[in-house]
Parts: C-alpha cells; sequence; structure tokens
C-alpha cells in the first residue's frame, strides 16, 4: 500500500504547483474508464460532444444530477492539474487512481481559468464548466484523509486541486505530449 502524505508534506508542495503554466502547458496523461474502477492509460484519445472521451463510462455511468439517468453534460471530463496528482499520488502509476480523464500541466486556479474559459487541447477544445469537483470517499480510500482535506480547503478550492469539470465544445484526437492552450 502506498503512503499517504500528512498535511504538512501536501502544504509543503503547494509552490511547484502554484509554477504551473497559465496560458499555455502540456496534456501529460490521458486516462479512460471503461467500467467503474477500471483504467486504461492512453497515448490518444478522441474528445466527442456526445460520448466525451470515447471508450469512458461517463455517460453511462449515469449521474444523480440528471432526470434521464446519464451522465452530466457539464460533467463529462474531468481535469486534473499534473503537478497536484504528482505530490497527492507520489508515483505516476497511481495518478490514474483518481479517476480524472485528463492531466495536464496547467493552472487550473479560479482566477487562470474561470467557469466558461476553453482550452485547445490537440485537435479538440473543451470549456470548463461551473459544477465543482472535489474530494470524496474513493479519493480519501485511494490517497488518504489528508489529501481530500488539502482538496477540498479554501486553497484547494481555489486552485482546484482536485480538478475541474469540462465538456467538449470541438471535437477531435487528443495525444499524450499535446500542448494545451487558453483560448
Amino acid at each position: 500500500m502506498a503512503r499517504h502524505l500528512s498535511a504538512e508534506e501536501l502544504v509543503a508542495g503547494l509552490e511547484l504547483i502554484r509554477g504551473s503554466a497559465r496560458h499555455s502547458g502540456t496534456l501529460e496523461m490521458i486516462v479512460r474508464r471503461p467500467f467503474e474502477d477500471a483504467r486504461e492509460e492512453l497515448e490518444e484519445g478522441d474528445l466527442d460532444l456526445e460520448l466525451g472521451l470515447v471508450g469512458d463510462n461517463w455517460k453511462t455511468r449515469g449521474s444523480s444530477r440528471t432526470d434521464d439517468g446519464f451522465g452530466h453534460p457539464d460533467m463529462q471530463l474531468n481535469v486534473m492539474n499534473s503537478r497536484a496528482i504528482a505530490l497527492i499520488a507520489g508515483t505516476r502509476d497511481r495518478w490514474k487512481l483518481a479517476g480524472d480523464q485528463l492531466y495536464i500541466d496547467l493552472d487550473l486556479s479560479d482566477e487562470n481559468l474561470p467557469h466558461g474559459s476553453r482550452l485547445s487541447v490537440g485537435a479538440a477544445v473543451i470549456e470548463i464548466t461551473e459544477i465543482p469537483h472535489n474530494g470524496c470517499r474513493k479519493f480519501a480510500d485511494r490517497f488518504g484523509v489528508e489529501a481530500v482535506k488539502f482538496v477540498n480547503s479554501a486553497e484547494g478550492k481555489r486552485l482546484h486541486l482536485r480538478g475541474v469539470n469540462a465538456k467538449v465544445i470541438v471535437p477531435g484526437k487528443i495525444r499524450v505530449s499535446d500542448v494545451v492552450s487558453k483560448i
């Protein structure tokens, strides 16, 4: 079992996270979730207007926020700062346990990317949505209670350390190492 970081160790990593690119960064990892608790790390993927990341279970997994039982359209993609997950997870092979699909080295803070902001990722464009993405029980089980407190703290929420929700605006192919730019 991986060691969970203490509150002090997590706070000590904030400066590295705050150093994330503000205008143009890099897509560091793509993860598809074909079914619950399954993770497939991809070198490339397709972003689709209806399906989000093609092959991901976002739509069929559903949401308590919808009446039709399918995934919420403003929660197609979960995007997390790669520096934040690197700190929290410890090793790169554990990043995908967070359950996000896109891990990018870009400042996700409210000041840099308020909801409605758009990002070009490879041939696709995504839009940051208003629905918050918070740490939960599964995140605590995988990374520790202190990690959930860290991402759900006032500073953690301001920086969106747990990540942001997004939706596909322009479909297209994405690849690890693609440039991610604010539009």
